[in-house]
């Protein structure tokens, strides 16, 4: 296999990787998942994804999709080859300001493309937590939602055609069709034809509709994401008397890229909402009191309604970059209802808060009500979005795990629903944390468990059993917004019914029948609790460290890291994590990188010196220990800190290179330099010596070397003290300015001084 990679390598205008060390940083995702694919492809065109669908169909093998890979579910994670589009398919390509429309490729990051939009006054309504890093192509896979879905709904509602290709490696594009055009397309010849004509077969037939809506989480539950949305579909003209145009998009969203490899996305984008922006930050005792007061908010139409609950607000207390954010907290809630109001004018919302707060009242809940603006209500959707983050912060190996925490129910149903969700997690001595999406109907709820042993990996499947159970009971959707994914893949039959899963298989194997893309995904889905991270009761070694790790030895600090990839952010979001990322858009590159490397040679290594490996000196190496992840990074993980302890134990087992050796002693060697600058700059800007010395001492060849000033600060500032005291009147004698001298404005950035006239 090596040689036909090797082969398909040399096809590629883009990259492919096959080593271990790339392998590694895309076998995981942010989900409690692990698989090591065969390999990683970073597509350049649309040639080079057509040749991959051509080598994985001749090879028997499969394509992931990728963009961020921040999926909850282990969407992204497989045995063939995954396919990176986040550093290429990034454009911008087209947009219709009069039909308000915008086409994209599906790299673009959703807050970058409401930049674009901004402009014009127009932008994209669906908004994840992760919106500074999280694509289109994946939105759609997703179909996902965010803190707004109560006024934008979902993905689905805004995607207005998509170019694909097929698991034939033919282009089709999808898009609304009326009727005749619908059968025309059913009369056709090729795997398109054949794709029109399967859903026109099985949902023309009255069984498959009645079992469709008898089945299938009821329409009320706004949420919807269990399996393919064929629901959806038969809501649509040819089936159903007065509804809109057929359109496939509205099962390509969700579908997770298990069904054609989408290349353009076609997007309905709507005007900006009101400036005026106010939050209702309602204090309350308990999660029940908050989800009753929910219904409450609900009436008065807001913009969204989000639950933060105390195990987030007691994480908080500990994350340098949330401390500040908490401001609005009055003491220990046991929940905090997030009430976002848009309108035209402040007075509006002052009037619509006042109206919450009396109605909450006279019904015995709530009992702070600050209400907020500008800077201060971005503070708080800064600590809400950190949520996922934070919970990875818990000290040891018990963890907050994604295993039921994208349930969506009628949200009339929530309180009744979270109550006999808690009874049950009760029943296990469990306890969980809950937040994000009250207002539709979507708590996000994480049990904390230990997957490390088996009764913790016992636990994660009977968990996932039981509220699949209280799901269906409720008639909800198992998932969301996160997908399915191998996580809830296996229970799609319970939710939706053997005739309904016997429906999705159909479809499936009409659009792929090679399975070829991202398979075992929502169909087929091999059991949740296999392919996890952790091996249950696996050992590792108690590791002797240089630095103490507060609570945590050095392999927990890195297993903080939950992939939730807010260190894939751009320089437009602001900020500083992570600028060598930042630099070459490359995974290698990010603080998930280093954290996942680590934590895989770590556990998995059979060194007696775990550290001893190149292959996470490699991905430390553009580390420049800056420690923006330290305050930026919801979960704390500090990078820098675990890079110097990887180097001490790395250099330990191979010494430490002369490059290194040569910058600690940079002090010594510029004192020589400094005895004579004009010769040492010579040396160091002539090319061919220049050339020779950063060969030598280990530098890139691109950069260049630092020069020396005439003379040092130290020399400098000697003389200029004795010119100022001949100079100086007697009455300013009493004026001190305070210079501090490193090394390198000592030897190099003199003038930054030196190049002054001081008084």
């Amino acid at each position: 296999m090596k040689e036909k990679l090797q082969q398909l390598e040399r096809q590629l205008e883009g990259d492919l990787f096959y080593d271990i060390t790339m392998r590694t940083l895309y076998a995981t995702d942010a989900s409690a998942y692990r698989e090591m694919p065969l390999a990683v492809a970073i597509p350049k065109t649309i040639e080079d994804i057509k040749l991959l669908i051509r080598f994985a169909k001749n090879e028997k093998t499969s394509l992931i999709p990728r963009t961020a890979g921040t999926s909850l579910a282990g969407q992204v994670v497989g045995s063939g080859i995954i396919v990176d589009v986040s550093k290429y398919f990034t454009q911008i390509l087209e947009l219709n300001k009069e039909e308000n429309w915008v086409r994209v490729q599906p790299g673009v990051i959703r807050d970058e493309l409401n930049m674009f939009l901004k402009p014009h006054g127009l932008f994209f309504g669906p908004e994840t937590s992760t919106a500074n890093r999280a694509m289109i192509g994946g939105m759609v896979g997703n179909n996902s939602c965010g803190s707004n879905s109560v006024v934008y709904r979902s993905t689905r509602e805004h995607l207005l055609e998509v170019k694909a290709l097929l698991s034939d490696g033919n282009e089709a594009e999808f898009k609304s069709l009326n009727i005749d055009e619908f059968h025309t397309k059913c009369e056709g010849t090729g795997l398109e034809s054949d794709i029109y004509r399967s859903v026109r077969s099985f949902l023309s037939n009255y069984e498959n509709q009645s079992e469709i809506r008898k089945e299938f989480p009821k329409a009320s539950v706004e949420r919807r994401n269990t399996g393919y949305a064929i629901d959806s579909l038969l809501e649509s003209a040819p089936f159903t008397a007065g509804k809109e145009d057929f359109n496939f998009c509205k099962l390509i969203a969700g579908s997770e890229g298990t069904l054609a490899f989408i290349t353009e996305i076609k997007l309905n984008v709507v005007p900006l909402p009101p400036k005026e922006v106010g939050l209702l930050c309602v204090h309350f005792n308990s999660i029940d009191e908050s989800l009753r007061a929910n219904l409450i908010a609900l009436k008065y139409k807001p913009s969204a309604s989000e639950l933060i609950d105390h195990y987030i607000l007691e994480c908080t207390k500990e994350n340098k970059e949330q401390i500040k954010n908490r401001f609005f907290v009055q003491g220990d809630p046991g929940a905090i209802l997030v009430i976002e109001f848009a309108r035209t004018n402040r007075e509006e919302i002052i009037q619509l808060a006042k109206q919450v707060e009396a109605d909450m009242r006279a019904a015995g809940l709530g009992y702070h009500f600050p209400l907020l603006f500008g800077e201060d209500s971005k503070k708080i959707w800064t600590l809400r979005k950190a949520g996922l983050g934070l919970l990875s912060n818990l000290p040891g190996d018990e963890k907050a795990v994604p295993v039921i925490e994208d349930t969506a129910v009628d949200v009339n149903d929530l309180p009744n629903y979270i109550r006999d969700f808690n009874e049950i997690l009760k029943k296990h001595d469990l306890y969980s944390v809950h937040y994000a999406h009250a207002g539709s109907g979507e708590i996000h709820l994480r049990p904390i468990i230990n997957l490390k042993t088996k009764e913790g990996n016992k636990l994660f499947r009977t968990i996932a059993e039981e509220i699949a159970t209280l799901v269906k009971k409720y008639n909800g959707s198992l998932s969301g917004e996160h997908g399915d994914g191998r996580l809830r893949g296996e229970f799609i039959k319970q939710m939706v019914g053997e005739k309904n899963y016997r429906l999705l298989k159909e479809v499936k194997r009409t659009w792929d029948p090679e399975n070829i893309f991202n398979p075992n995904k929502i169909v087929d889905t091999p059991p949740m609790d296999t392919m996890l991270r952790y091996v249950p009761g696996q050992q590792t070694p108690a590791f002797k460290t240089v630095f103490r790790f507060h609570n945590q030895d050095v392999l927990q600090h890195a297993e903080q890291c939950n992939g939730s990839g807010d260190c894939r952010k751009t320089q437009l979001s602001g900020g500083t994590m992570c600028p060598s990322f930042m630099g070459t858009r490359n995974e290698k590159d990010t603080t998930r990188a280093r954290a996942n490397i680590l934590r895989e040679f770590l556990t998995n290594s059979d060194k007696l010196n775990r550290f001893d490996h190149k292959e996470i000196y490699d991905v430390m190496d553009l580390c420049l220990s800056c420690k923006g992840c330290k305050s930026e990074c919801p979960s704390n993980v500090d990078v820098a800190k675990l890079k110097a302890e990887f180097l001490q134990h790395y250099y330990d087992a191979n010494g430490v290179p002369f490059r290194s050796k040569l910058i600690a002693n940079f002090s010594a060697s510029a004192k020589l330099g400094a005895i004579a600058p004009g010769i040492y700059n010579f040396l160091m800007t002539n090319r061919t010596i220049s050339k020779l010395v950063k060969r030598f001492s280990g530098f890139a060849a691109e950069r260049s070397m630092p020069t020396m000033y005439k003379t040092t600060l130290k020399n400098w500032y000697k003389k200029y003290k004795l010119q100022r005291t001949k100079n100086q009147k007697p009455e300013t004698r009493n004026q001190k300015l305070y210079l501090f001298c490193d090394e390198f404005t000592n030897y190099n950035d003199t003038e930054i001084v030196a190049g002054k006239t001081w008084i």
